[in-house]
């Protein structure tokens, strides 16, 4: 029988991960509600396919701004309360974004909202990998990472249930009640230890933007890392839904099963590719669910039969999932400890800026060729250019947190 303090750490351990998990899969079914409503929202504003696509630019685009506000908060402050502040902020964000009157408060909503999903990652990241044993930190990285999934699942979920009888705004609503949830289980979870071991070593702001100065290449690194990670993960999933309807014919029912089908490959990909990272090392991990992601690209968009899709869907997200479930664990053992609320969330946010055009990229290339030779070029691109950045990167396999280096 465990001890008492053994047992409270081990349900630290659970209270942190659970609540970092629920944030992180609140902030991607908000997003990807609005993936699957492109058409609706465009029909009732008068806006085109496109225009509508770049309100979800809109959020990609602003969430460095998130990453470095909260980020700094949580490197000098603590982990737990910046991201309580954060949860609240952008589930009011999401609400609102329900009673959106015209294209253009819309659009200013987004914004908005990205500046709150922007802070929640690298902050819920951070607290819950600093909390577990370093030997699990993969399997963990791949369960968080998968909140993502699990939020695109729901929000597929909520499209064909919801939806048809109730239109695309209460859609919005329905995901700011997790919000309650996440902040209970927050308000349970202790400070990080490795937080708590590094913050005297505090002397000032100066001294802060120092040590940033200082890892100028290693944050360098991650920004293209994240960018190459986000063009994979935005590259085929954003599109995806619009692909299914306008190009194969799907009706929402069958579009939403797809989504959901694959969804449930990606959070068994980021457990199982993350369990692997932990026993094999990270870069093997992600390089081999890349190379075979590229494989899968005929399966997932090039064959007209629903079957094939539909297992071919199931396994491009496993892989590009799986690689992406290794991220959190890598990039937070790749950070500075003084550095880990600020580093790994703001890199992995400026990734995503840079990445915040793939829809529109995709709609424009679809526009001259068809959706699906569109998604599988854009996406065969950027599959063999992550594969490459990550083969020649750096690797800090389960290194000890804590080191105030």
């Amino acid at each position: 029988m465990p001890s008492p303090n053994l047992a409270a750490e081990r349900s630290n351990q659970r209270n942190a991960v659970a609540a970092c998990f629920l944030g992180w899969t609140l902030d991607a079914f908000d997003f990807f509600v609005l993936a699957f409503v492109v058409a609706p929202i465009g029909k009732e504003f008068h806006r085109s396919i496109l225009e509508i696509t770049f309100a979800m630019t809109a959020s990609l685009f602003t969430r460095p701004i998130g990453a470095f506000i909260f980020g700094l908060l949580a490197d000098r402050y603590g982990r737990r309360l910046p991201l309580i502040f954060d949860i609240l902020f952008y589930s009011a964000i999401e609400v609102l974004s329900g009673l959106a009157p015209s294209y253009s408060t819309l659009i200013i909503l987004r914004l908005l909202y990205g500046i709150g999903m922007g802070g929640e990652w690298g902050v819920g990241a951070s607290l819950a990998l600093e909390s577990v044993p370093s030997e699990r930190r993969g399997v963990v990285s791949g369960l968080l990472q998968e909140g993502y999934a699990f939020g695109y699942l729901l929000a597929a979920v909520a499209y064909w249930l919801v939806f048809p009888h109730f239109g695309w705004r209460v859609m919005f609503f329905i995901g700011a009640l997790p919000a309650l949830l996440t902040v209970f289980v927050l308000l349970k979870v202790k400070e990080s230890k490795a937080w708590a071991e590094t913050s005297s070593s505090y002397k000032g702001w100066k001294d802060y933007f120092w040590s940033v100065f200082r890892n100028w290449k290693r944050f360098a690194y991650l920004v293209l890392l994240m960018a190459l990670m986000n063009f994979i993960s935005h590259g085929t999933q954003e599109f995806y839904p619009t692909f299914l309807q306008s190009q194969r014919g799907y009706r929402p029912g069958t579009t939403a099963l797809i989504t959901i089908v694959s969804m449930i490959g990606a959070i068994a990909g980021g457990l199982i590719v993350g369990l692997l990272s932990d026993r094999h090392g990270r870069r093997r991990a992600m390089i081999v669910a890349i190379v075979l992601a590229i494989i899968l690209i005929p399966a997932w968009i090039g064959v007209p039969n629903f079957e094939v899709i539909l297992l071919g869907a199931f396994l491009m997200q496993f892989m590009v999932q799986g690689s992406w479930g290794v991220i959190p664990a890598h990039i937070n053992e790749l950070s500075p400890d003084t550095l880990r609320g600020f580093f790994p969330g703001f890199a992995y946010q400026l990734g995503v800026s840079v990445a915040s055009f793939s829809a529109p990229a995709e709609a424009f290339l679809g526009r001259r060729t068809s959706y699906g030779h569109a998604m599988g070029i854009f996406a065969a691109i950027v599959l063999i250019l992550g594969a490459v950045v990550i083969a020649f990167g750096p690797e800090a396999h389960s290194i000890k947190f804590g080191r105030a280096d």
